[in-house]
C-alpha cells in the first residue's frame, strides 16, 4: 500500500459520518452518504489534499460499488414486483431512455457516441445509494418501499444493459450475443438456486453461523466473485455480475435456509455497509473534480441543467407510470428517489472520458449534478414522506392496477 494514511483517513470519515448524521438528526434528517461524499471532497486534492490514490484504495472502492449493486439485487422480491408493477417500471425506463437519447442528440448536435454517454447517464437510478436511506428511515418494507425497489431496480439494471450495448465499443450484434449468453448462464444459475438443496447444506449453514466457519457468508462471497468473474469473461460490466449475484443469492438462501437468511444477510450487510460501501462513497468524493466544476465555466453552467434533466428524463416517466393507488406525496417521493443517481453516472462518464468522447467539463457537470441529486433528492423525499400519514406497510400486489393495462 503506497498511501496507508489515506485508508486511515477514509475509515475515520466512515466513523465520523454516522456521528454527524446522528447529531444533525434533531434538526434535519440528512442521509448518511451525504456526509461521506462531502467529507471525501474535503480531504481530496481540490481542498485539503490529504488523500492520495493507490491500487489498494481503488480496488476496495470498486468492491464497495459491487457490494452496493449486489445488495440492491438481493433486495428485489420478484414475487412482489411482478405483474403490473414490473411492466410499469420497464415502460418508465424505456420512456426515459428514449427521452434521454433524444435530448442528448439535440444538445450535442447529433454526435452519436457522446449522445449515448449522456443519454444513458440520465436514465440511471442509484438504487444501491437509496437502499440504506430507505432502510434507515423505515421505508424499505411495505408498498412504498417495494415500488421504489421495482422502479429503482430497472433504473439500475437498464443502464448497465445499455452500457453493454451502446458503450462497449463492440458491434451491437456481438454485444447482444454476449448479453444473451450471460443471461443464459445466469438463468441456469437461477434454476439451480430454485432446485432442492441437500439436507447437509442447511445443517452446515446453521452449524457454522456462530463459529469461525461462516459457511453461508463464504458461500455468498463465492457466488459474488463467480458472477463478477463471469461478467468479466463475457466482456460485460462487473456491475451486471454483481446485480445477478444478489438475485441468485436471495433465491439460494430463501430456498435452502429461510430461517437463517435474515441473519446471513445481516452479516453481509455488516461487511458492506460497515466497510466497503462507505469506502466507495468517500473515494467518490475524493475523485470528484471540484476544480473543473468551479473554474471550468461551462461545467458550472451545465450542472443545474443536468440536475433538472435527471428529474425530467428519469423522474417524470416514473411519476406518470407510478401505481395509481399511491398517495400524491408518495408518488412525488418516488420521483425524487428514482431521480437520485451517482454510481452509474460515475461509471458511464469514466467510460466516456477514457474513450475521449466527452470533455472534462461535461464529466464534472454530470457527476456534480449526480452528487447534488444524492444530496438533495432523498432528503426532500424523506421530508415529503414524513409530512404525510404513512399507510400501513403491505407488499405490493397490484391486482387493482391490472385493469389499467
Amino acid at each position: 500500500m503506497a498511501h496507508p494514511g489515506t485508508l486511515i483517513l477514509i475509515m475515520a470519515i466512515a466513523v465520523l459520518a454516522p456521528l454527524l448524521a446522528y447529531g444533525t438528526a434533531r434538526w434535519v434528517r440528512v442521509p448518511l452518504v451525504i456526509f461521506e461524499i462531502v467529507l471525501g471532497v474535503v480531504i481530496g486534492p481540490d481542498v485539503l489534499g490529504w488523500a492520495h490514490h493507490d491500487q489498494v484504495i481503488d480496488t476496495l472502492s470498486n468492491l464497495g460499488l459491487c457490494m452496493l449493486i449486489f445488495l440492491a439485487g438481493y433486495e428485489i422480491d420478484f414475487g412482489a414486483v411482478a405483474g403490473s408493477l414490473l411492466r410499469r417500471s420497464l415502460t418508465a425506463w424505456l420512456v426515459s431512455l428514449a427521452a434521454g437519447l433524444g435530448i442528448a442528440f439535440a444538445l450535442t448536435g447529433g454526435q452519436a457516441t457522446k449522445s449515448f454517454v449522456i443519454g444513458t447517464a440520465l436514465t440511471s437510478t442509484a438504487l444501491g445509494t437509496v437502499l440504506p436511506i430507505l432502510r434507515d428511515a423505515g421505508d424499505l418494507r411495505g408498498r412504498f418501499g417495494t415500488t421504489v425497489l421495482a422502479f429503482g431496480a430497472v433504473g439500475e439494471f437498464g443502464p448497465v444493459i445499455a452500457m453493454a450495448l451502446l458503450l462497449s465499443g463492440r458491434r451491437p450484434g456481438e454485444s447482444t450475443a454476449l448479453l444473451l449468453a450471460f443471461a443464459a448462464v445466469t438463468a441456469l444459475a437461477v434454476l439451480r438456486a430454485l432446485g432442492p438443496r441437500p439436507a447437509w447444506f442447511s445443517r452446515l449453514i446453521a452449524r457454522t453461523l456462530h463459529s469461525s466457519g461462516q459457511f453461508a457468508v463464504r458461500y455468498v462471497m463465492l457466488l459474488l466473485a463467480g458472477m463478477l468473474g463471469l461478467a468479466h469473461v463475457f466482456g460485460l460490466d462487473t456491475l451486471l455480475g454483481a446485480f445477478a449475484a444478489g438475485v441468485v443469492t436471495r433465491l439460494v438462501l430463501s430456498g435452502s435456509a429461510p430461517e437463517h437468511s435474515a441473519e446471513v444477510l445481516s452479516r453481509i450487510e455488516a461487511l458492506g455497509f460497515g466497510f466497503l460501501v462507505p469506502l466507495f462513497f468517500v473515494v467518490t468524493g475524493i475523485d470528484f473534480d471540484l476544480d473543473a466544476l468551479l473554474h471550468g465555466g461551462s461545467a458550472l453552467a451545465l450542472l443545474p441543467a443536468f440536475l433538472a434533466l435527471f428529474l425530467l428524463v428519469r423522474g417524470l416517466p416514473v411519476l406518470l407510470l407510478s401505481p395509481t393507488g399511491l398517495p400524491r406525496r408518495d408518488r412525488t417521493a418516488l420521483l425524487l428517489h428514482c431521480s437520485t443517481c451517482l454510481p452509474l453516472v460515475v461509471a458511464i462518464t469514466t467510460l466516456g472520458l477514457d474513450d475521449k468522447v466527452i470533455t472534462t467539463d461535461e464529466s464534472a457537470a454530470l457527476v456534480g449534478a449526480a452528487m447534488l441529486s444524492v444530496l438533495l433528492f432523498p432528503l426532500l423525499a424523506l421530508r415529503l414522506r414524513a409530512g404525510g400519514a404513512r399507510p400501513t406497510a403491505r407488499p405490493v400486489r397490484e391486482t387493482e392496477d391490472e385493469e389499467c393495462w
